[in-house]
């Protein structure tokens, strides 16, 4: 019986040393920051650019969307835009020669119908005055010599307006027509690019949502990238190491698959814990919760695949 105690004891012993994690190591996995690409507008697909886990680099064209209605609408503020440059181009230049030429002519004809006019009315009133005329016959000579005054007026009026140019009013109205028309310009052209789904950084195409053909909503995602050259390692830090580990401690990292460790720099470390509230917690489980931090690998290397596990050797935890 004695026997038997002392050899569950020593396995018990032997077992709790080869258990041991080496001091200053935390476990993880390499992680991407994942980026949703959303569709802008509710227009079929004509086209996937790229294939899941193709590499891509910021601007490359991913997908496309169809845009018939939106080069439409581009068309139609171009056409509008070029109309209110036009008109304040013909502001800017004045009248034309020949429309003034037509003023003056008009002027003259005017002068020349005045004068029959006001011939006729001498006439008509030395009739009348005789007694050889109707009262009416009067009247309509009257009429037409204040016809005549009117015309002449309105004709002078016009050829005035006409050397004297464009106003300063005119003007800046239609420079702000030239300006609204070029907005609406450029605001139809980004709803045209707007159809084209482009990358935003570096990184990797990870999930297609969807395929050329579908229709996806206004919002939904239609390709998800990792982004970054590489992957970080996501690991998880005991609560009573938490004060050991600050953005900017350099690191080692363990990579499955590599036989020598990478160079790595803590880049962020949560002030939250990952699990349960400590307010909920004993102070004898408190040393349970654990608080992720981000560890970026330093040098140039192939980009490695994300959800290999990992070790990260933190220098302020090794000593």
């Amino acid at each position: 019986m004695k026997y038997t105690v002392v050899i569950l004891l020593a396995a018990a012993f032997l077992s709790a040393c080869g258990s041991e994690e080496p001091t200053g190591r935390l476990v993880g996995e390499l992680a991407s920051d994942r980026i949703e690409l959303t569709a802008e507008v509710s227009e079929p697909l004509v086209d996937i650019a790229v294939a899941e886990g193709e590499t891509v680099i910021a601007g490359q064209v991913l997908a496309r969307q169809n845009d018939e209605r939106a080069r439409a609408r581009l068309a139609e503020a171009a056409a509008a835009l070029e109309q209110a440059q036009a008109r304040l181009d013909e502001l800017v230049r004045g009248p034309r020669s020949e429309q003034i030429r037509a003023a003056q002519a008009a002027v003259e004809g005017a002068e020349r119908e005045l004068e029959f006019r006001t011939s006729d009315y001498e006439r008509a009133q030395e009739v009348h005055a005789r007694g050889l005329a109707s009262p009416d016959t009067l009247d309509r000579a009257k009429a037409a010599f204040d016809a005549a005054v009117s015309s002449l007026d309105q004709r002078r009026a016009r050829l005035e307006e006409l050397l004297a140019g464009t106003t300063l009013e005119e003007l800046a109205q239609a420079e702000q027509g030239v300006r609204m028309a070029e907005a609406r310009h450029q605001l139809a052209q980004v709803d045209v690019d707007r159809h084209v789904i482009r990358a935003p950084l570096d990184g990797v195409s990870d999930t297609r949502l969807y395929e050329a053909g579908e229709r996806p909503m206004q919002g939904q995602p239609v390709i998800i990238m990792l982004s970054g050259d590489q992957p970080y390692a996501r690991v998880f830090v005991p609560e009573t190491a938490r004060v050991h580990v600050a953005p900017g401690d350099p690191a080692r990292i363990f990579v499955d698959g590599l036989l020598e460790p990478l160079e790595g720099r803590v880049r962020w470390v949560a002030t939250e814990p990952s699990f349960t509230p400590y307010y909920a917690l004993t102070e004898r489980d408190r040393g349970r919760l654990s608080y992720m931090a981000k560890v970026d690998i330093v040098g140039e290397t192939d980009r490695l695949p994300d959800g290999v596990p990992v070790e990260v050797e933190i220098e302020g935890l090794a000593e």
